[in-house]
Order: structure tokens, then sequence, then C-alpha cells
């Protein structure tokens, strides 16, 4: 199992059966999509349409199973939802004993039964863009801390080759905000539990 990151919040988990793409929504940003067929298309928020080519298109809540992976998908209130409304999804993927989740724009405060209701999680991908559009820094660190991932990976900050609605916050701001120096920087994310710390390490992805 590996994980990728291709730029805004999409990032892909791959095993050796199937790829996971998890918002592609780069051709709506000036990018390419980087969707194949036969992927596994999920989406953080709503997405009516099925990726034409796709082996399946998710943006709900719910279990699923492809290729013996399970996919858990929590309803969540997005970042710019009211009290009330729940119109995002975060994602637990589990690959064996590793537990990854996406959790896409939600409200960076978590209630406890959120947290019970999400469990124990060894990679999170978090954004961390702001100004509006996502959660900034200093929310994504709220969600890390309430987490306790082993690791995470920051997501939708500013890039240059993207056509963001509204201007992103910088990687560097984000890693001063969250006063950690990444433990690595590198282009794919290879888990393996055995290598990981007690202690919550940051790792930056190169994007694809």
């Amino acid at each position: 199992m590996d994980i990728q990151f291709y730029g805004a919040n999409c990032v892909v988990i791959s095993t050796k059966q199937v790829r996971f793409v998890f918002d592609d929504n780069l051709a709506s940003l000036g990018a390419k999509s980087i969707t194949r067929e036969g992927d596994v298309c999920l989406f953080t928020m709503q997405h009516p349409e099925v990726v034409p080519g796709s082996k399946m298109t998710i943006d709900i809540a719910g279990e699923y199973e492809v290729s013996g992976v399970n996919i858990r998908g929590i309803q969540a209130r997005a970042h710019m939802d009211g009290e009330q409304e729940r119109n995002a999804t975060m994602y637990k993927v589990t690959l064996g004993d590793v537990r990854i989740l996406v959790i896409g724009h939600v409200y960076p405060k978590l209630s406890e039964s959120k947290l019970e209701d999400i469990g124990l999680v060894d990679v999170l991908v978090v954004p961390v863009g702001g100004t509006g559009y996502t959660m900034d820094p200093t929310g994504a660190l709220q969600v890390v801390k309430a987490i306790e991932p082993k690791v995470f990976i920051p997501t939708h900050y500013a890039d240059t080759d993207l056509a963001y609605e509204v201007p992103q916050q910088t990687l560097e701001d984000a890693l001063k905000t969250f006063g950690m120096e990444p433990k690595e920087t590198v282009k794919k994310l290879q888990y393996k539990s055995a290598d990981m710390s007690d202690t919550t390490q940051l790792v930056v992805l190169e994007r694809s």
C-alpha cells in the first residue's frame, strides 16, 4: 500500500489490486484529472455524477468493501455548514492493520461521539489552506491533536499550478503553525507500522 498526493485535496491510495482516488477535482482547478479506468473514486463533498470508467463512485456515508479493502464513509459537518448541517463525508480506509482517514473540508471541532465513531487512526490526511475554503492550519492542528494519528499528511495548500477560487495559505505557513519539522518529505508514502513511533509525526508528500 502506498499514498500519493496530486494537489488540492486529491490523494491516491494504491494496492496491488486497486487505486482509491480521493477528491479528484483537479480539472476544475485548471489541472488534469488523474483518474484512470477502473479506479474507485471517492469525494468528501457531494458529487452526484458517476465518474466515467470508474469501478465505483462514492460521495455519501456508508460501508463499502472493494478488493478486500474496507471503506467507511462517516457523515460530518462541512467547514462552512451550519451547526445542524452535515454535508461532508470523511473516509476511513482499512487495509490489513493500517487505518487511514481522509477528512476533507470538515468543521475542525469534532465532537466526542464523532471521535469515538472515527476510532483509531494510523494515517490522517488533512487540508490546511484556510481562507474560508477549508480549515486553516490552526483548525488542522486541532483535528490532529483530537485524533492522535501516528502520521499526518497536510494537503490543500497554495499551489501555483492550481487556480483555487480563493488563495490558500502556503505549506511553509502551515508548518510554522504546527511547530513541527517533517519526519520526511517523500514522493510516495509506503506506510509500515513497524517504522512508526508512538508520537504523531508529520510527513510532507511532494506533488506527483
